[in-house]
């Protein structure tokens, strides 16, 4: 099985991802995301591949969402994809993308859904 995971390696979700696609026999290709991020249309095609809005793929603890107010409503999905794409710190993680489906990882155990 292909398997790709938007990983951060100090995120204990995003080690915790791995850890169980590894463990499964599953060598994915990892993608440091703070390092490499997605392009728009890529993270746009991920949330439309897990059926979820932009505002809920934002990291909203971060305190770069505090002081961007990306609270506020009047931010468009364009708009906050780009903000993610600008700042990939915001986006949650890890995102891993099988076969079988494109999930948000939090707990990691909701990567057992895609294998």
């Amino acid at each position: 099985m292909r398997a790709t995971i938007y990983h951060n390696p100090r995120c204990s979700n995003s080690r915790g991802a791995l850890a169980l696609l590894q463990e499964a026999g599953i060598t994915p290709e990892v993608i440091e995301y703070l390092d490499a991020p997605p392009d728009a249309a890529t993270l746009a095609q991920l949330l439309r591949d897990m059926r979820m809005p932009a505002r809920s793929l934002l990291r909203d603890k971060e305190a770069l969402h505090a002081e961007l107010g990306l609270a506020d409503p009047k931010w468009s999905e364009a708009e906050l994809i780009g903000f993610m794409v600008a700042h990939p710190v915001l986006i949650n993680r890890p995102i891993v993308v099988t076969d079988k489906g494109v999930r948000l990882c939090r707990p990691p155990e909701v990567v057992r859904e895609i294998l």
